[in-house]
């Protein structure tokens, strides 16, 4: 008998053997069954992992799982128009706040002044004579009659007269409108219809304000009254050529006339206050096709950031002497987007009212009394239809 053979003889012949303190005896064997349990569970798991990884490491890379996440949507690129654009064959009028422009008024100024003034309309007859009372549409879409003035019609040296609702003559922030008359200039806080008459020389038959000062000319002068003072002085910027300034400029932001004809188109700029030239660049319509181009620039150009717009006779490819509005690059002079609106229109219909605050631009169009275009897009829609008479419009 070996020595391994003996160990294992005297092993089981001990264990038969019963211990003097029995209870404790099985404690101590429980306690070191759990060990050798935890001992050799600890050891499988560690083999098991190690093994796992092993085989893991050595098998060959087995195809990814599917990807199910959803993929994001692409973005729809904005549409960008061509330079030169046309208007559809029929628009449409989705809702605007500036249709009420076509409902009666309800209440006068006088009884209900506004917070805020969206538009000024003047109903005029088939002889382009005022027919009835200034409509004042507010911001809470009450249409109010314009009661705590009567306005005269504006006439030139020669006698001509024209309504006195004109675009331009409405402030910026609707709180105020300001009309030229022979002699002097009335002014109108809309939100407690007071007035103010300021006694001016001449003529007087535009209004275009600028930040903090009312231009008001006509006869070949221009005046520059201060919105509060209303101390006046002359002023060296055409009242006809003037392009409506950007309500977001500056009270010293430069002024920028419109002129000439065609082969002479010039864009020039002026400082805010003395009025003294600053620069000048030539209009051109280098990136238009041909045969367009802008014959002459007609009514208020206004000035939305860095672009300008305004209605024009234009050269098309049907005829010479279109409608049309054109959109310039406030810098360079560039025309930018041209509006081609056909030869079966009246001349001198369309003449643009502004910019709105999304960079379209908001004329009057045939049958259509308001339009408003976006040049980017080339999308034009209804306003309001069919309203005979001057449409002034806020900022």
């Amino acid at each position: 008998m070996n020595e391994q053979e003996l160990r294992r003889l005297l092993t089981v012949s001990v264990e038969d053997v019963l211990p003097s303190q029995p209870a404790s005896a099985h404690w101590d064997r429980a306690r070191r069954t759990r060990r050798t349990r935890r001992a050799v569970g600890a050891v499988a798991l560690a083999v098991a992992l190690l093994g796992g990884g092993t085989v893991a490491a050595l098998r060959p890379p087995a195809d990814p799982p599917p990807d199910h996440s959803v993929a994001p949507t692409p973005t729809a690129e904005p549409t960008h128009a061509g330079p030169v654009q046309r208007p559809p064959a029929e628009l449409t009028f989705p809702p605007d706040p500036l249709a009420r422009l076509a409902d009666p008024a309800t209440v006068p100024l006088s009884a209900r002044p506004v917070q805020r003034a969206l538009a000024l309309f003047q109903p005029v007859d088939e002889e382009f004579r005022a027919d009835g009372a200034v409509r004042v549409l507010g911001d809470d879409g009450v249409v109010r009659s314009l009661d705590v003035v009567t306005l005269a019609p504006t006439r030139d040296e020669s006698g001509n007269e024209a309504p006195a609702v004109k675009p331009g003559v409405l402030s910026p922030d609707g709180r105020s409108a300001a009309f030229a008359q022979t002699n002097e200039l009335i002014m109108i806080d809309l939100t407690t219809a007071a007035v103010r008459r300021i006694p001016l020389e001449g003529y007087l038959e535009l209004v275009v304000w600028a930040n903090d000062r009312v231009l008001v000319g006509g006869d070949n002068r221009t005046y520059a009254v201060d919105r509060v003072t209303a101390t006046a002085g002359t002023s060296d910027v055409s009242a006809w050529n003037v392009v409506a300034p950007d309500p977001e400029a500056g009270r010293d932001a430069a002024l920028v006339e419109v002129t000439g004809e065609r082969g002479g188109l010039t864009l020039v700029s002026r400082t805010a206050r003395e009025g003294a030239i600053r620069s000048e660049e030539r209009i051109t319509g280098d990136g238009l096709p041909a045969p367009y181009e802008v014959n002459e620039f007609y009514g208020r150009g206004w000035l939305h950031g860095e672009r300008i717009a305004s209605a024009a006779w234009i050269t098309s490819g049907e005829i010479d002497g279109a409608e049309g509005a054109a959109v310039l690059d406030a810098r360079t002079g560039a025309v930018t987007h041209l509006l081609d609106l056909g030869r079966e229109r009246a001349k001198g219909c369309c003449p643009v009212l502004g910019w709105d605050n999304r960079g379209a631009v908001l004329l009057r169009l045939e049958p259509a009394g308001l339009a408003r275009w976006n040049p980017e897009t080339g999308e034009i829609t209804g306003i309001v239809r069919d309203l005979p008479g001057m449409v002034a419009l806020a900022g």
